[in-house]
Order: structure tokens, then sequence, then C-alpha cells
């Protein structure tokens, strides 16, 4: 019988039962004196579990310190791949929050409960975080305050006002906003949220929020569909409601890269009889998708729409024009 299978078995026993004789692990687990020794000083010493023997009864149970029986849950204790990456990115987020600012002392319990879930399994915590890194990019400096008041806004369903600086054009606004939800987005926050000044659904970068306010009116409720009809229709964080095709070829040597990422839960792509890679991604607004098209340089090729491939044609003649300057 496996080590997890021995431990959650053992436990059931334990709370079941309240005392539990030895020789009744060795029976319902098969197993060694010597190794039903070893699972329950791991489950001690590793697990925290508070099991003591207790002579005048004749067998083990849990106990709270104070000679009753203690209740207690086992931690998980295995975990796959995809839930220890998971753990590690909490780990890692929370972190990045945890800056000794207004959050600071509510992250600390559960900082420590998650080293905990990833060091009860047969390595330590630092062995985990050793062996599996989690590497953020481009995240931007995000005020505390300003996460924190949008977290209690949206959770109490108050609206926000806000001071708004959008990047694309530097233009500052004043906002009263209905948030809806909290997306963390290539290491960054972003609200989506009702804007009462356009009257329609927006998605706002919180690291650009220069001045906030919780507002005591009820929030403006938009049902999920609605939300992802408008917000998940196109390409990037920034979508709309008008939808066009983005379709780009990529050289034989970049598909080979290309053909297994996710660009949008709607992309289509097909290999060509010359080994290039055919993607199509929808698109609203076309800032974003730029970006993630030119670091590919010449590798790849905008096909249509006419509108976007003159704006990376520009951009490329732009690049060209001030590296041609640096060499003259």
């Amino acid at each position: 019988m496996p080590l997890n299978e021995r431990i959650y078995l053992i436990e059931n026993l334990l709370k079941n039962r309240g005392v539990v004789p030895f020789s009744l692990m060795q029976e319902r687990t098969e197993a060694s004196r010597a190794t039903i020794n070893r699972d329950l000083q791991f489950m001690r010493d590793r697990l925290r579990m508070p099991i003591v023997f207790d002579k005048d009864l004749g067998g083990y149970r849990l106990d709270d310190g104070g000679g009753r029986p203690a209740q207690t849950e086992l931690p998980g204790l295995w975990f796959n791949d995809a839930e220890i990456h998971a753990l590690l990115t909490m780990q890692q987020l929370i972190s990045g929050l945890d800056r000794g600012g207004l959050l600071g002392p509510h992250l600390k319990p559960l900082m420590a409960r998650l080293k905990e879930l990833l060091g009860s399994a047969d390595n330590s915590a630092a062995e985990v975080q050793k062996r599996v890194r989690v590497i953020g990019v481009q995240a931007r400096h995000l005020p505390l305050e300003h996460f924190a008041a949008v977290g209690s806004a949206l959770l109490r369903r108050k609206r926000l006002r806000i001071g708004y600086r959008a990047r694309y054009n530097d233009q500052a606004s004043e906002r009263e906003v209905s948030p809806q939800r909290l997306v963390y987005y290539r290491d960054n926050w972003y609200l989506d949220a009702w804007c009462h000044l356009r009257n329609d659904i927006r998605s706002f970068a919180v690291d650009a929020v220069e001045r906030i306010e919780i507002l005591e009116s009820r929030a403006k409720d938009i049902p999920e569909r609605e939300l992802d009809e408008v917000l998940g229709a196109g390409y990037g964080i920034f979508s709309g409601k008008e939808v066009k095709w983005a379709k780009l070829r990529f050289t034989p040597e970049r598909a080979r890269w290309v053909a297994s990422e996710r660009w949008h839960s709607r992309q289509k792509g097909a290999f060509e009889p010359d080994g290039s890679y055919l993607l199509e991604v929808p698109f609203s607004h076309s800032q974003e998708l730029m970006m993630d098209i030119l670091r590919h340089g010449a590798a790849v090729e905008v096909m249509g729409p006419a509108s976007l491939r003159k704006q990376v044609e520009a951009e490329a003649v732009a690049i060209a024009s001030r590296y041609a300057e640096i060499v003259g």
C-alpha cells in the first residue's frame, strides 16, 4: 500500500475510533511494525498531527494537548504538476503583494499555510521551491492601497470613483465604475468593470489608477456571460464588441514554437506545405496584438486585415529608420 494511502487510512482510524491499537493499524494497512512506526513519526513531525500513545487505553489517539481528543485535518499531501504550479504561483503572487504595506499582516498567515502545504509531501517546502520556479516578467508597480480598495469594493459590491490614466494615449479621466471582477493577466492586475461614464464594459489596469475612492452607492451587476462576450471576444486584455480576425504567417523555423502556443481561446492554426504556420486570432484593439507580432520580427508576416498589415508595416519602417540613423 502506498504511503499516502496508509496515512489517510491511519488518520481515518484515529478520527473514527478515537483510540487505535497498533495491531489494528498493521492489520488494515498490511504494513510491518517498522513501516507503521515511520508513518506515525512522519504524521507527527511533518504533518503536525498530535498523535499520542495512551497507555491506559492501550492505543494511539489524537490529542489537543489537554488530554482530550483533537479535531484535525490532513493537509494536501501529494500534488501533480498542475497543482504544484498553482500553489507556487499563488505563493509568488502573494509575495509580490506583500511589501510591508496595507495587505502585509493579512497575507502572512496565508503565506505560512502555503508553505506548509508545499512542504507536506516527501520534500520540504524549501526543496520544492528550489526544484520548481515560477518567474514573472513585465510586472508593473501596483500601489497596495489601490489594490485593497478595488478588492474591498468588489466584494462589498460598491462603486468606485477612480482617476485613470490610459497608457496608450496618456489621457487622464475621472470615472465612476461598478467593479465586476479582478483579472491577473501577464503578471499584472486588471479590473473588469461597468464604466458609468462610457455606459459600457471596460477593463482597467489597476496600476494605471492614480486616485481611488470607494462610494456608498451599490455597484451595477453585469452577467458573467456578457463580460465574457465583450472582454473575451478579441485578442488580449483590451477587447471589445467589434471583432476582426488577424491572419499571421510564421516561417517554418518559428512555426515550431508558435504552433504549440495559445494566443486566444478561439484561435485557428494550420501548417502550410512549405512548413510555415498560418495563425488566425480575433482582435478588437490592435495595440497588444501589435506588440506580440513585432516580437517575432521578420519571422512573421501579417496577411490580413489590410489595416493591421499597414500598422505593422509602418512600425517596421520606423524601426528601420531609427537604426539607419544610428548607423549613419
